[in-house]
């Protein structure tokens, strides 16, 4: 009778002391691989702030964005060609082992987005913090002699690392590298090793004296309950303003994902020698400032260049943005991406939302800042299919005071930016919709090709086009 208690009490042991040797083994692992993606985080932050101000003092850097763009292809073409599918190859060999992620693809990453930024380029900063991660994450791998589901586990904590520490954000970062890889689905597998990873970057940027943008939601004014209203803990009519305002931020998060990818078919049909496309471009970006005559929607959107300019920090305030900010900067920055420039997405994403929140705010006669804030995350989850990372994001960026209301948005522009995201290669494994339609698409990809009303018709005359072009 007394055995079972011994037993149990021995295989209790076992298990705790296997837990703490993979607690041991991945902290081992992971630390001097996410002090290495931090440090280099930093000084890519550094430097891409001071490429960023000098373009400030020295405006006629923008007319010589073609010429950068084609600076960038070649490096590519030369060099970088392994490197080309950026986030999108790190998720394929997180999904799937292959080739490895090239070593050489940070430091491209780095400098090309630093190019992109210097002459005026409308881009981010995420993309090129997730692929340094990965990169340094697969070198350390490789050195590791690490295989199969060790490195898969190695690439997701470089991911986590990278996010974390380029936005000041560990538990995102981490809770990200899981959830963006196949939508509907999160694997725990890797919780650990992201998590460490993530608070390690977060760290050593820190320690680096690089900081963050600080943003601030104000108090939310006293309201008078309706009828029903006395029978919750919080304003029902926010509530509602609060699903209608996301659903139009899944939407913006549509819009931007489906002419990302727009962009780069129809370029990638028209233009028969593929240097041409940044090119087009660049003088693309340029029109567009002499059209909208202010240079606001360039770069970053981050830092004023002028007094009064719109930006992200401005957005929160009343009067801090236009009524089509939100669509200027998707524009500028669609072009930018999708004509071969690079950077990321997602700074460009809380340009939009928080933009848009305060249009929205206004047409809703809800709280400004507040508005801004949930379209900062929610955009950025509907492009990126994380809901539950945005969530968290706007927990560390702005407090736990509204994480109700951050879900709520979170998950309903989610579903309102349907089968589409800025991530190609994302799986899905648990369709938005269930409805036979969907259930056969494996891939993002898949789901953008068969929706793209161009692509749809550049297929139709892709067989003129190449005639055209062979003549």
């Amino acid at each position: 009778m007394n055995e079972n208690p011994v037993n149990n009490e021995s295989i209790s042991l076992k298990e705790h002391y296997a837990i703490l040797k993979h607690l041991f083994k991945w902290a081992a692992l992971v630390i001097p691989i996410a002090l290495v993606i931090g440090s280099i985080i930093a000084f890519f932050l550094w430097l891409l702030g001071a490429a960023i101000h000098f373009r400030f003092a020295h405006f006629w850097l923008l007319f010589l964005l073609p010429l950068a763009g084609v600076l960038i292809h070649f490096i590519y073409q030369s060099i970088g060609k392994s490197s080309e599918k950026g986030n999108n190859l790190i998720m394929e060999q997180i999904h799937e082992a292959g080739g490895g992620v090239p070593k050489r693809m940070a430091p491209i990453i780095l400098i090309t987005t630093v190019i992109t930024h210097l002459f005026g380029g409308s881009a981010g900063r995420e993309g090129t913090a997730v692929q340094i991660g990965g990169s340094i994450a697969s070198m350390f791998g490789g050195w590791f002699k690490l295989k199969g589901l060790n490195m898969r586990m190695v690439l997701t904590a470089g991911v986590a690392a990278g996010f974390g520490a380029v936005f000041g954000t560990p538990l995102t970062g981490a809770i990200f590298a899981m959830e963006v890889l196949t939508i509907g689905k999160i694997q725990y597998d890797a919780l650990l090793p992201a998590l460490i990873a993530a608070i390690i970057g977060d760290m050593t940027v820190a320690a680096w004296h690089v900081s963050h943008v600080h943003y601030h939601i104000e108090a939310l004014p006293a309201y008078q309950p309706l009828m029903v209203s006395d029978l919750f803990h919080f304003d029902l009519l926010l509530l509602l303003k609060v699903i209608v305002a996301s659903a139009a931020f899944g939407l913006a998060s549509y819009l931007f994902a489906g002419m990302v990818h727009e962009i780069k078919t129809v370029c990638g049909k028209i233009f028969k020698h593929k240097w041409m496309i940044p090119v087009f471009g660049g003088l693309l970006i340029i029109g567009l400032y002499f059209l909208n005559g202010k240079p606001d929607y360039l770069s970053l959107g981050v830092d004023a260049e002028h007094p009064g300019a719109v930006t992200i920090p401005s957005a929160f305030q009343v009067g801090g943005a236009d009524t089509w900010s939100w669509l200027w900067k998707t524009i500028y920055t669609t072009v930018t991406l999708g004509t071969g420039f690079k950077g990321g997405e997602v700074t460009p994403l809380f340009y939009i939302g928080a933009t848009l929140g305060n249009t929205l705010s206004g047409l809703l006669n809800a709280p400004v800042s507040l508005f801004a804030a949930l379209g900062f995350i929610a955009v950025f989850a509907g492009a990126t299919n994380t809901p539950l990372a945005c969530t968290f994001m706007g927990i560390e960026l702005f407090g736990g005071e509204h994480a109700l209301l951050f879900a709520v948005a979170c998950f309903t522009a989610y579903f309102f930016s349907g089968h589409s995201g800025i991530y190609s290669a994302q799986r899905i494994a648990v369709p938005k919709i269930f409805d036979d339609e969907y259930a056969d698409e494996a891939t993002l990809s898949e789901s953008m090709k068969r929706r793209g009303y161009f692509h749809q018709k550049l297929n139709k005359y892709s067989p003129r086009i190449k005639r055209k072009n062979h003549e």
